[in-house]
């Protein structure tokens, strides 16, 4: 701890000394003072006023409002760390008169769909008062319909040539063969993951129901991007034979490498599969690839999106046949996950599959990137009370019976094979909290979650279940953002628990 406090002084006083900003994710791997007066002393890791992406005054009496509801001192510096951190740190351009706005995930220069739109989630609530944050989030989501209008497939983009960045070159983007193609100066990553559509859907009904806007769905981007997100979804339902033909693949994915999670089967294609009613997904939520590619938590969360859209375009009495199109997917997409998206476990009964293909072959497991089948009821596709929830839930939760689940002297859940044996992220920890209504299971959470900075006052992407200094990315804006709303869900709820 004293070679990373003498470290950060050297840090600041060479700022102070420039005037530069330094880069946060440098930043962000050193603890700053001041620190809390509790037992973790989490550090203060807002960069310098001036350096932040985007200030907002809203945001800062929102903190000051619930760091006064938050009696204890590690959480209350924590909160005030990773609940602005968004706009602290990711707000890479931002034109407030378009609006448009480029959000990166943390120390990776690119805007994934899916991170972008819960980057934003926190601040909803707050847009219904605040124009400026407003713009923002309807900035973001003008940015993402611009993005899946140049290439559907895509989960992570680069800056627009008009924002004035540089594209990023993506090291593990290389030896691929994508179909369809694309274009490495405008999209990042090619990896189709089906929740990017559910995000798209989820920030756009999120961001009216907030502010009553809807102007921006009569822009020929939205429009024309929810007219290809439907349109792929329909191609995705699709069975991977026609009798004794091959059908055509909207998509695939191929990289030659030896690690299979960064690739497909099947010549790209991904594993066979009949028709169910759900949508297909070469990738998760975590950009591993799936092994039977119907992904139930994905395929739920676009279902309740797809009803979302429905219920929006139905209010507003617009767009019929849009309108009437997602009405129609979500019900086959709900349907199919009821009848071919469960399984009868050994020890736990009738549960959530994780991966399905319609032939009988199920994968029982969860991962700890949302959606996730731990977060069905933070979704909203069952309530927490559902038999088949808690069952799944039970068996998610368990170091007998999920594969990549961990526990460790401080903390203990879900990970993945994206980073690994041992590791949890602490995301999954949240989500577990924010669908629990068991106020200790709850403060468990909050406990541990408190301890797996590695004293540099941020969530990490995921920690090591037996070594709290081992931990992948230090700046990582989705774990943050979630794990605010965690903590605004819990003290709204048990008032006094932290």
């Amino acid at each position: 701890m004293k070679l990373l406090t003498s470290l950060a002084i050297l840090v600041g006083v060479a700022c102070a000394q420039t005037g530069k900003c330094p880069s946060y994710t440098r930043y962000s791997a050193l603890p700053h003072g001041p620190y809390s007066t509790g037992p973790q002393k989490i550090p203060s890791m807002r960069p310098p006023v001036s350096c932040r992406t985007f200030r907002n005054p809203t945001i800062e009496r929102a903190i000051r409002d619930v760091s006064s509801a938050i009696r204890d001192p590690d959480w209350r510096q924590l909160f005030a760390n990773i609940f602005p951190n968004t706009l602290d740190t990711t707000v890479a351009w931002h034109n407030a008169s378009a609006p448009f706005t480029f959000l990166v995930t943390g120390d990776i220069t690119a805007q994934w769909i899916r991170d972008s739109a819960n980057q934003v989630l926190p601040y909803l609530p707050y847009t219904s008062a605040d124009q400026a944050l407003a713009k923002l989030v309807l900035g973001l989501i003008n940015m993402q319909a611009e993005e899946l209008n140049d290439y559907p497939f895509g989960n992570a983009f680069q800056p627009p040539p008009r924002s004035g960045l540089a594209p990023e070159a993506n090291g593990i983007a290389v030896n691929l063969a994508v179909s369809p193609p694309f274009n490495n100066r405008t999209v990042f990553e090619a990896k189709f993951e089906l929740d990017s559509f559910a995000s798209f859907f989820q920030v756009t009904t999120a961001y009216w129901r907030s502010t009553g806007d809807y102007e921006f769905i009569y822009l020929p981007a939205w429009s024309a991007a929810a007219g290809k997100v439907l349109d792929a979804i329909r191609a995705l339902q699709m069975p991977t034979y026609a009798g004794k033909q091959l059908n055509p693949s909207p998509v695939t994915y191929k990289r030659y490498t030896d690690q299979a999670q960064e690739t497909q089967f099947g010549g790209g294609r991904g594993n066979p599969v009949k028709y169910t009613g759900m949508a297909r997904s070469l990738f998760r939520p975590s950009d591993d690839a799936t092994i039977f590619p119907f992904l139930v938590p994905a395929n739920a969360f676009l279902c309740v999106e797809l009803e979302n859209l429905g219920d929006m375009l139905n209010t507003l009495r617009v767009f019929p046949e849009l309108r009437d199109r997602a009405a129609k997917l979500a019900a086959q997409i709900r349907a199919g996950v009821l009848q071919f998206g469960t399984a009868t476990h050994p020890k736990h009964g009738k549960v959530f599959a994780y991966e399905v293909d319609g032939y009988g072959s199920v994968l029982l497991t969860d991962d700890a990137n949302g959606p996730s089948l731990l977060s069905l009821p933070y979704l909203g596709f069952v309530n927490a009370t559902d038999p088949t929830y808690r069952n799944t839930r039970k068996m998610v939760l368990s170091l007998d019976d999920n594969p990549w689940y961990f526990e460790g002297p401080y903390i203990h859940g879900i990970g993945g094979p994206h980073t690994g044996y041992l590791k949890v992220w602490p995301m999954a920890v949240a989500m577990r909290g924010m669908t629990s209504d068991n106020s200790d299971e709850v403060k468990e959470c909050l406990d541990q979650l408190k301890a797996t900075t590695s004293g540099l006052g941020l969530i990490h992407e995921s920690v090591n279940v037996n070594d709290g200094a081992d931990y992948t990315r230090s700046w990582f804006a989705w774990g943050n953002a979630l794990t605010s709303q965690f903590v605004i869900d819990a003290i709204t709820r048990f008032p006094g628990i932290i």
